[in-house]
């Protein structure tokens, strides 16, 4: 019997291209995974003040079985240590048999960045050229990377609190990028913006969001987090990427659900809708669309699929 393989963070990263990646999750969406809602849990009394969440995703379809087990430690940002790590295991589902250890993280984050461009081809405008991505954390290339896949992108501004974060991200991406510090400038100059922080305050004024701009956002994964205010979600039209993670994770909708008129019934459509064509997405040029991403095991399971039989194809 063969030893199951371990595939590393440059493993899968080698293995997965945006565009093939959002082709693999829309097959998903339109069908075939089953995912049922994750569990979730938050460990106080693990990392001092700060709370850590651990996350249990299973998924299966008719060729594999997938489990991922996720850890989300915040306070680890003021240790200079990823906030995430995270370990895939992919099943084949007639035997059950270990087929492959994956890199959860690197799984994690390369099918978050290409959740948030197959909500983009449906919902921001096919013209758009200007990405402002707010955070230059782990997430940061991979999104900037899977909007530039889908959308025309030429010019992308980056804002974040500590030069540190924009120099490592300088770094390692492969793109040209400004370094915003005016972020209402920034803001109003958008097509895309893009938000992968853990803050728990709304990130800019909705007052300086153009009409047409499609809003991404991709952190605030607990209930008291938030990246937009309540004013911004009731003046968009709301994308999510699971009903059911929306409902008991997504702070932003969660917060604003509480304070204005707005509810969650208000939810146009999930990427399942959009995918199977039940939604058509944005319907006005002058739409603002908002994505709200919380992330879902149907998108490990498809993203780990792909890693799978292109890691075979290679051995």
């Amino acid at each position: 019997m063969h030893p199951v393989p371990y595939l590393t963070d440059n493993d899968v990263s080698s293995l997965l291209d945006p565009v093939s990646l959002v082709d693999a999750l829309r097959a998903g969406f339109e069908g075939g995974i089953e995912a049922p809602p994750r569990a979730h849990y938050t460990m106080q009394g693990t990392t001092g003040k700060t709370p850590a969440t651990m996350l249990v995703m299973p998924a299966w379809n008719r060729h594999y079985l997938g489990l991922k087990v996720a850890t989300i430690h915040p306070s680890n940002i003021a240790l200079s240590l990823p906030a995430v790590h995270a370990s895939y295991l992919l099943k084949e589902a007639d035997t059950g048999r270990d087929l492959a250890y994956m890199d959860g993280a690197a799984l994690t984050r390369l099918r978050t960045a290409a959740s948030s461009a197959l909500a983009s081809t449906y919902l921001s405008r096919p013209d758009a050229t200007t990405l402002l991505m707010i955070g230059a954390g782990s997430l940061a290339a991979p999104l900037i990377h899977a909007h530039k896949a889908v959308r025309p992108i030429h010019r992308v501004l980056v804002w974040n609190r500590s030069t540190e974060r924009l120099d490592a991200l300088e770094s390692v991406l492969d793109v040209p990028f400004e370094r915003v510090s005016d972020m209402r400038t920034a803001v109003s100059e958008a097509d895309i913006i893009s938000c992968a922080t853990l803050s728990q305050t709304p990130l800019f004024e909705t007052s300086d969001v153009p009409p047409g701009t499609h809003i991404d956002l991709v952190g605030a994964y607990r209930p008291d987090m938030r990246e937009c205010d309540a004013h911004l979600v009731e003046r968009s039209r709301v994308f999510v990427d699971t009903y059911a993670g929306a409902r008991d994770e997504a702070g932003d909708l969660i917060q604003a659900s509480r304070e204005g008129d707005w509810s969650m019934e208000c939810i146009e459509s999930d990427l399942a809708g959009l995918c199977r064509g039940a939604h058509a997405g944005r319907q006005d040029y002058d739409d603002v669309t908002l994505f709200k991403s919380v992330g879902a095991s149907l998108e490990d399971l498809a993203a780990a699929a792909l890693v799978w039989e292109r890691y075979q194809a290679r051995h």
